[in-house]
């Protein structure tokens, strides 16, 4: 799957006339073997252990890069921090979003799902994307 990934990539920087360079691939590395959503910030110190001489701007723009070629997904927290995610094709979740500790919680729901699908439907609407964050507190701030 990471290889599978790594060469769509490579395909997508090429479409954009952007050659490989191994900074890059060491950020897409880094950021496939992540489990969870991170920030620019974690996924630069990430990398940086690895490979001192790549610079934080270069870490924002290449997860850009990753958003534009369908590899990563943007979640922006209600404090304005923009976390990132990996996008697996046919996979759906939602998430919940902590406003005390910025905690994610991914949860998929078949009704919610089939219910936006309805609700398009009933408007004519076509539905190319759509994402649902829910903010409040998780079990742990609430107490």
């Amino acid at each position: 799957m990471i290889q599978k990934k790594k060469h769509a990539f490579n395909l997508f920087a090429a479409s954009k006339g952007l050659r490989s360079t191994r900074q890059r691939d060491s950020i897409l590395d880094v950021f496939l073997s992540t489990r969870q959503h991170v920030s620019v910030e974690e996924l630069y110190l990430k990398v940086k252990a690895g490979n001192p001489g790549v610079g934080q701007a270069t870490v924002y723009r290449t997860l850009k890069l990753f958003v534009e070629a369908g590899l990563a997904r943007e979640v922006l927290l209600h404090d304005g921090q923009t976390r990132y995610e990996h996008v697996v094709a046919g996979e759906h979740h939602d998430h919940l979003v902590c406003t005390g500790c910025n905690a994610i919680i991914e949860f998929e729901n078949e009704t919610i799902e089939k219910l936006q699908d309805e609700i398009a439907a009933r408007h004519g609407f076509l539905i190319r994307s759509h994402k649902l964050e829910i903010y409040g507190l998780c079990s742990a701030c609430k107490n």
